[in-house]
């Protein structure tokens, strides 16, 4: 499965490089492909690392002025022109997506997707990896959005809260029938 992760690339303690690394590990063990943002630095990194040292494949999707960040020996580097096609690269090879802790960039980009599957235009499975509670006030904002009626679908029905890295990846692998 080509597993999309939105994360950060800030560097970060250990409370969020630990289940990273985790993910990663546990994403290359089960013969999966790390899609991401293509950095190496920070959390893309960690989790890249996870990734390529349990056997995994990487496929990145940086974008041009990001470029000189991306990371040497992915399996597949493609660099967008904006951050509005590399968002949509990603979306199209993955297969499912994990939110990883994050800033703007990763809100903006769990937004994206949630709105796409809002609207019926994806299936693809996705978890949001609640890091050391990271997300716990996007959930209550999401349940406050679904009880007073801005969601058109049940929340269970957009995104799936895991709060430790085994969860989100078993989640996912049931989800498509590989579990």
């Amino acid at each position: 499965m080509n597993i999309c992760v939105f994360l950060s690339a800030a560097d970060l303690d250990e409370r969020y490089t630990r289940p990273a690394k985790e993910f990663g590990g546990l994403l290359g063990k089960g013969g999966h492909t790390l899609v991401w943002g293509g950095s190496d630095t920070g959390l893309m990194k960690v989790v890249a690392d996870g990734v390529q040292e349990s056997g995994g494949r990487l496929l990145g999707v940086s974008v041009d002025f990001l470029a000189a960040k991306a990371r040497a020996g992915a399996d597949e580097m493609v660099i967008a022109k904006d951050l509005a096609e590399r968002k949509r690269l990603l979306l199209e090879k993955a297969d499912a997506v994990v939110i990883m802790v994050g800033g703007t960039g990763t809100l903006d980009e769990a937004t994206e997707i949630l709105e796409l599957k809002k609207h019926g235009h994806t299936d693809k499975p996705v978890v949001l990896l609640n890091t050391a509670g990271f997300y716990d006030g996007l959930r209550e904002q999401f349940r406050r959005m679904e009880d007073e009626g801005f969601l058109p679908r049940p929340l269970t029905e957009l995104v799936f809260f895991a709060e430790e890295p085994v969860g989100a990846l078993a989640y996912l692998e049931e989800s498509r029938g590989i579990a």
